[in-house]
């Protein structure tokens, strides 16, 4: 098996990657989703979390109240803190679970845009860093997503630079360029990865 984490700064075309990734045959562990289910109704994360922050974090339909708690959290890095505390763990057992399902031979790519700083990038085999400069991304984000800029420069802020992020990994993906471009980088990171998965299993 060989692990894999990928990540990279909003809008930078990550999740591009990770498909593109996953139709040449990588088993795709996307953070995001396990984000959502780590705090399914029921779930001791979002019990915890209610415990932790209040009922009027809970729904009436008992899901997570994602503006409620984000109200709460976004504001104050203290309370942040305590809310990762919560669920970067639950999410990091998920993940085991997922990786130990995948088989002895596959590419398991873990597709988490806090890799870097949830501390995770020393537990991967390859790291694939996703870069483009900032004004690439603030652009991307006010045309595509509808951002305002300072909410998308904002939104840059508050992950990992681009220094540190791409100062973690073995291979970058320049993804400035267009759609059929990246397609053809991503075949030639798939190739290389292969080959390192190749060399661990001798």
């Amino acid at each position: 098996m060989l692990k894999v984490g990928l990540t990279g700064g909003i809008g930078s075309g990550k999740s591009t990657v990770s498909a593109l990734l996953a139709a040449h045959g990588a088993v795709v562990i996307d953070y995001d989703q396990l984000a959502r289910d780590v705090v399914e109704p029921g779930s001791p994360a979002l019990d915890e979390i209610a415990a932790r922050f209040g009922a009027d974090v809970i729904a009436e339909d008992g899901t997570l109240d994602r503006p409620a708690l984000g109200a709460k959290v976004f504001a104050d890095p203290a309370e942040l803190q305590a809310l990762n505390g919560i669920t970067h763990p639950a999410i990091g057992r998920l993940a085991d679970e997922r990786q130990a399902a995948a088989g002895p031979d596959a590419i398991v790519v873990h597709d988490n845009p806090l890799l870097v700083e949830m501390g995770a990038a020393g537990l991967c085999d390859v790291v694939v860093v996703v870069d483009v400069p900032v004004d690439v991304q603030v652009e991307r984000l006010t045309t595509q997503r509808g951002m305002t800029e300072a909410d998308a420069r904002a939104r840059i802020a508050a992950q990992a630079s681009r220094e540190e992020r791409t100062g973690a990994a073995d291979l970058v993906i320049d993804n400035t360029g267009p759609q059929d471009e990246l397609a053809l980088i991503v075949g030639g990171t798939w190739d290389e990865l292969v080959s390192r998965a190749a060399a661990r299993a001798v």
